[in-house]
């Protein structure tokens, strides 16, 4: 897995390494040791399906205050979204900034979005999947 840091402090975006041979492909799409030498989570209370059936659905932007704020790792097992994060905490010399980027099921990305940000997506093709 390979992390890289976007211009907003503490999110990621995380490409999986794809190993493939003859049977096909494998990558590891999350990984405790991993994500923990980055510093980030290795607990998620909640796992979420978004089932998209059209082009052009937009999803969010979604926000949890204290006590209820959570961290999410986002990623399209079917299709492709465009994904942006906005940083919503006041003290961060980026607050009010925003990032995006395509995730798909092609691109093997996840984006990990930490506790202060919103969250919202834009489905790019039709039958598009996001966990």
């Amino acid at each position: 897995m390979k992390f890289t840091e976007t211009s907003l402090t503490g999110s990621y975006v995380i490409d999986a390494e794809l190993l493939t041979d003859a049977r096909g492909a494998f990558a590891r799409t999350f990984c405790e040791q991993e994500f923990s030498k980055h510093g980030l989570p290795t607990h998620f209370p909640q796992c979420n399906i978004s089932i998209n059936t059209n082009r052009g659905i937009l999803r969010g932007m979604h926000f949890q205050r204290a006590p209820n704020a959570e961290g999410k790792l986002v990623r399209c097992s079917r299709g492709a979204i465009y994904d942006v994060i906005i940083d919503l905490r006041p003290e961060s010399k980026r607050y009010l900034d925003w990032f995006g980027v395509e995730l798909s099921a092609e691109n093997n990305r996840s984006l990990y979005i930490p506790e202060g940000f919103a969250h919202g997506f834009m489905t790019l093709k039709d039958d598009t999947e996001v966990l």
